[in-house]
């Protein structure tokens, strides 16, 4: 450890980011807080990544979900997200989504990749992340996805395509909507900028949270316009029905 970074640590000692206890090791969340945390590492449908239900786990690889199996979303190869989104976990994505927190860029990063292990094995040629209207990037001042992919990038070495798509329709807050409004107050708010750096391109879409998966969903579609190779979904949490 550099000098500068032990005077950095006693005065400003690491503190977990969801409970504020000051840390030993700079780890970004203290033990306590992590076994709070319902992290996604049950068996979990191949394609969705939703965990399976009693009764449709076995020993047997590549099961699907219920859902999946009446139902099967096309647009997407593989979904995945690091953990459930509840009262407790929130905290975390929410100070880096509206409060500031940039800094917890990295560690979710992190965390997501570990989540998104299948996918990079499955391949990924270019990362892109969820984009915002630019007047909501306007008041935010920054796009969370974009930090996470850019993060992403780090790690892995994949090319961030940051505009490669973009919000085109000012629309409503997703949490200001119904589960059905969601679909409709999106429609036609995403369009495709660049279609030569998703062509035959095995594309991997970022998102914070992946609620009625409505946001991924339509831009999966425009993205499917540029004849991608393969389509991914990786997010920090998911709402759990």
């Amino acid at each position: 450890m550099s000098l500068w970074k032990q005077i950095l640590d006693f005065i400003l000692p690491p503190r977990c980011a969801i409970c504020g206890k000051i840390l030993d090791i700079d780890k970004g969340i203290c033990d306590s807080c992590i076994s709070k945390i319902e992290f996604i590492n049950t068996t979990i449908c191949y394609r969705c990544g939703n965990p399976l239900l009693e009764g449709e786990t076995s020993s047997k690889k590549h099961l699907l979900c219920g859902n999946c199996i009446k139902k099967p979303n096309k647009l997407f190869r593989y979904s995945r997200s690091a953990y459930s989104y509840d009262d407790f976990s929130k905290k975390l994505i929410l100070d880096f989504k509206f409060y500031d927190k940039t800094d917890l860029a990295s560690l979710l990063a992190k965390i997501i990749y570990v989540a998104g292990k299948d996918i990079f094995a499955a391949g990924v040629d270019v990362i892109v992340p969820v984009p915002l209207h630019y007047t909501r990037l306007l008041y935010r001042r920054y796009n969370q996805s974009s930090l996470l992919a850019k993060e992403l990038g780090h790690i892995t070495g994949i090319k961030v395509e940051y505009d490669a798509i973009v919000k085109n329709k000012k629309t409503r807050p997703q949490v200001e909507c119904s589960g059905t409004e969601r679909m409709s107050n999106l429609k036609g708010a995403f369009c495709v900028k660049k279609p030569q750096v998703l062509q035959n391109k095995r594309v991997l879409l970022i998102d914070d949270i992946l609620t009625t998966g409505s946001t991924l969903n339509e831009c999966a579609k425009v993205i499917k316009k540029a004849k991608p190779k393969s389509i991914d979904n990786l997010t920090i949490a998911r709402v759990l029905s």
